[in-house]
């Protein structure tokens, strides 16, 4: 019969509140934000004396934000940001209620500063600029799509792994 291991995620700290640079998300999820790789230890808990169970502390190395922000474009900017821009520009076509949209957040944010001058990236919130979605076809967020000389070149939709988005980034780019 095999036996059962509760495992619970949490942050051990005294009464006070947690350091902001706890995550309280399994490391491997946290990856998947792409977030640094948390640095974990297993700590032995209070249980009754049977019983085998563990609290998993995860803390982001350097203790600090690492998400790297991409700027808004708006109806009022799309002109001078977008058409009119002499790089290739990835716009994120986002919600602030949407999950998958701040999954992929920090992707986004990771290849802007990867492909700094070679790339712009912009986030367009399709909530308060749902003109722009709609004339460009958006029926679903995340979207990012890929602009060049103005014009639409290409699109991927959902939260993929950073890898679909450097491939697509890669054919009108040229590599980081």
């Amino acid at each position: 019969m095999a036996s059962r291991l509760a495992v619970s995620v949490s942050v051990a700290a005294p009464a006070s509140s947690p350091s902001p640079a706890a995550i309280v998300a399994p490391p491997r999820l946290a990856l998947r934000r792409g977030l640094p790789p948390p640095t974990c230890r297993a700590l032995r808990t209070a249980l009754p004396p049977r019983s085998r169970g563990a609290a998993v502390v995860c803390q982001a190395q350097g203790g600090q934000d690492t998400a790297i922000q991409v700027p808004d474009v708006s109806k009022s900017t799309w002109q001078s940001l977008v058409v009119e821009s002499e790089l290739p520009v990835l716009i994120q076509f986002w919600a602030s209620w949407c999950g998958p949209c701040k999954m992929i957040d920090p992707i986004v944010g990771k290849l802007s500063k990867e492909y700094e001058g070679k790339l712009k990236c912009y986030k367009l919130n399709t909530d308060e600029n749902p003109d722009i979605a709609t004339q460009l076809g958006i029926r679903s967020i995340p979207t990012m799509m890929i602009f060049k000389n103005g014009e639409k070149k290409d699109a991927v939709i959902g939260a993929v792994p950073e890898s679909t988005l450097v491939t697509c980034i890669d054919k009108y780019v040229g590599g980081r």
